[in-house]
């Protein structure tokens, strides 16, 4: 087959598989997890329900595609904000404001329950693991952050702590979450 008919029909499948996970996403918020079904789906993105069993053989499927696409989407923000103008320690709370924020606004606990068990989000939780060590030695290394303890460690425990951003219920403390997780990078 011509080049051109290749790239012709991978671009229609990615926008007829993004026209799919994008219908589903507004279902689930519109109508709820348990309102949400393939006919509606289907009639939501536009195309047949045949169509859509090509694609996808259920809804969970779905959901965990629309997942690891939102999954990778954050992870590309937060590498755009790391890899920014600033000092390391600038450049990490960017991040880990970010990365809160993103914790916030969480779906609702029956659809967390469902997606954050796919092992897209170990893979990712990973990765930003990675990528926040490689900042703190960058910090460590111009005194920003504390020494005594691994980079890696430092990461995690950034992590773990900006989780519960998901149960506040305000901006200032997203804000006051941010700020003590820091001051446990500061050295003495």
């Amino acid at each position: 087959m011509p080049r051109l008919w290749n790239e012709t029909v991978e671009e229609h499948r990615r926008e007829v598989g993004d026209a799919i996970l994008n219908a589903t996403s507004e279902l689930v918020a519109e109508q709820g997890l348990h309102a949400v079904t393939m006919s509606r789906i289907a009639t939501k993105a536009g195309i047949g329900r045949a169509t859509l069993y090509k694609y996808f053989p259920d809804i969970e499927a779905i959901l965990f595609a629309w997942h690891e696409r939102q999954v990778s989407d954050h992870l590309q923000h937060l590498a755009k904000i790391g890899h920014g103008a600033g000092t390391p320690a600038e450049r990490l709370e960017a991040v880990l404001r970010e990365f809160a924020q993103i914790s916030h606004q969480r779906h609702g606990a029956e659809i967390a329950t469902l997606l954050h068990r796919g092992e897209h989000v170990a893979q990712a939780q990973q990765h930003l693991t990675g990528f926040l060590g490689h900042l703190i030695a960058e910090g460590v290394r111009n005194g920003e952050f504390r020494d005594d303890v691994a980079p890696d460690e430092l990461a995690n425990f950034c992590l773990h702590s900006l989780t519960a951003a998901a149960g506040l219920s305000s901006q200032d403390a997203l804000r006051r979450l941010v700020t003590v997780t820091l001051a446990g990078l500061r050295p003495d």
